[in-house]
């Protein structure tokens, strides 16, 4: 168990509802509809990779598992935060980052894959 992990997991959960009640109750008659699916985007994904991130911090500690972790949190702040910027600027270029991030995501699931393939040998 890594203690970073699960923590930066648990911080960018409690991030990832407070930015959803948000962007529900301030948000919604704010930002145009295509702005709020990213801004809708980007919550869904950094919530279901803060709780990956989360995962990782249960696999015993190894090189594999703190990649998968970095993985995770690179991938937060390049997808979800280029959808965020997106919503909140309208600069739809920032999307060029957006694919960064979902490799991030990407290589970190096969990354935890392969922390998990090792687990109990």
């Amino acid at each position: 168990m890594t203690r970073w992990i699960l923590v930066c997991g648990g911080l960018l959960c409690a991030l990832a509802v407070l930015f959803g009640a948000f962007g529900a109750h301030a948000l919604k008659g704010q930002l145009s509809t295509s702005a709020l699916s990213w801004y809708n985007t980007a919550v869904h994904y950094q919530t279901t990779h803060a709780l990956a991130l989360i995962a990782c911090g249960f696999l015993p500690r190894s090189r594999q598992s703190s990649i998968a972790a970095g993985c995770f949190l690179i991938g937060i702040a390049l997808f979800s935060g280029s959808l965020y910027a997106m919503a909140a600027t309208g600069i739809t270029k920032l999307g060029i980052i957006t694919p960064v991030g979902g490799l991030g995501f990407i290589t970190g699931w096969l990354f935890f894959c392969l922390a998990a393939a090792r687990v109990g040998k």
